[in-house]
């Protein structure tokens, strides 16, 4: 074993299922996590730092088909499905997904854990966490570091000033923003223009995202400001 804690997050429902992985992986020296819903699951491996994912495929909100692909999009980060599924076709298009490896219930653990050591092995530790901690609402998915924002792996022609604005709306989604505040954290305290450069900004964001790809993401709350939704 890698002296190196790597923490794993396991992606499944039934609770009883999850706690003894859980137990076993530590007894082993892993730090680990669970998650019982798909779309959490893939919040959470966006925005944290886990160096291996077990991963179910039935689950609630997102199936653990498409969580593995919407991963994909963004990092390398070892993933192996844990699943009672286990019909060929479906180990096919787990794999065909980018999942590392396919083990179906019921398992020994001493199995699992070489599977792991193989999918670790096949990693460099930099490609464990999630690349860039890019941020994504729907198919829109943000890069901060690169200044680039992409819907359905499209990239997204931005000013400098839209890309800020953009950022910080979806840093704050569901916060309805009213526009003073939006002025004052992307223009800055001492902008002195027009106060409408706001809604302006937000009509050139609908025309580049909302309107092109026939899904709305910025909505107005009348008489208050800004919003981006889910």
């Amino acid at each position: 074993m890698t002296t190196e804690i790597i923490k794993i997050l396991i992606v499944e429902d039934e609770w009883k299922i999850a706690r003894f992985l859980q137990m076993e992986l530590e007894h082993e020296g892993f730090k680990t996590a669970i998650e019982a819903n798909g779309q959490r699951a893939l919040e959470r491996i966006i925005q944290e730092a886990f160096g291996l994912v077990l991963l179910d495929v039935m689950l609630p909100e997102m199936n653990g088909i498409e969580v593995c692909k919407r991963v994909r999009e963004l990092s390398e980060i070892p993933i192996i499905m844990v699943t009672a599924k286990d019909e060929i076709e479906d180990k096919v298009v787990g794999l065909d997904t980018g999942a590392d490896d396919y083990l179906t219930k019921p398992f020994a653990i001493q199995e699992l854990l070489a599977r792991i050591r193989a999918a670790l092995r096949k990693h460099k530790p930099a490609a464990a966490p999630c690349v860039e901690n890019a941020l994504r609402i729907k198919n829109l998915v943000l890069f901060p570091s690169r200044y680039q924002a992409k819907v359905a792996e499209e990239l997204i022609d931005l000013t400098k000033k839209e890309y800020d604005l953009l950022e910080y709306l979806v840093r704050n989604k569901h916060v309805v923003l009213d526009r003073q505040h939006i002025l004052q954290k992307v223009w800055g305290y001492e902008y002195l223009g027009d106060t409408n450069v706001v809604d302006v900004y937000i009509r050139y964001l609908r025309s580049k995202i909302d309107e092109r790809f026939g899904e709305k993401y910025i909505h107005t709350v009348r008489g208050v400001g800004y919003v981006v939704k889910d």
